[in-house]
């Protein structure tokens, strides 16, 4: 059972990786302040928040605190790597991820196992946009598992919440 529901939430994954494929995930460095509605959908599922540019903002804020915002910067690079025709942007881009993110020499190395790891290596001598999916899957079930959950408890998350609730008549 334990299997079947890893299995899924893999397929889950994968899916809203696929997805955010085809509709290129817009960036955020004007963004808007979200709505009230929109900070509540981020408790919904860990998707709302990663197809949101304000909650992926919000979030990479709050990863920052943690000291594992290269987790977001890594899921980041492999969007825009999927992105990617030019095959020589392609060689670039993936050359440029490897050394920042999965190279035990850099000093924002993300989490990967042993299996994900000598998968890239090989896939390395060729790259492709889709070089790192496995690798994007572990670090994005990995922000799900392990950040997601605290996010929604953090100070930052709950003042947001907090600002859209509305105000009480004793505060007129």
């Amino acid at each position: 059972m334990r299997l079947r529901n890893r299995n899924q939430e893999r397929q889950r994954a994968w899916q809203a990786s696929r997805e955010s494929k085809l509709q290129p995930l817009p960036s955020c460095e004007v963004c808007t302040p979200p709505s009230p509605e929109e900070v509540q959908s981020w408790a919904q599922s860990f998707d709302k928040l990663m197809h949101s540019p304000t909650g992926r903002s919000v979030f990479r804020a709050f990863l920052r605190t943690e000291y594992s915002e290269e987790n977001m910067l890594f899921w980041l690079a492999c969007e825009e790597l999927k992105a990617e025709a030019n095959q020589h942007v392609v060689d670039e881009k993936a050359r440029l991820i490897y050394e920042d993110y999965v190279s035990i020499l850099s000093p924002k190395e993300v989490s990967l196992d042993s299996r994900v790891r000598e998968g890239i290596n090989r896939k390395m001598q060729e790259p492709s946009p889709h070089t790192f999916d496995d690798a994007q899957l572990q670090i994005y079930t990995l922000m799900h598992r392990d950040s997601y959950p605290r996010f929604l408890t953090s100070p930052a998350y709950r003042s947001l919440l907090l600002q859209g609730a509305p105000q009480s008549s004793s505060e007129a």
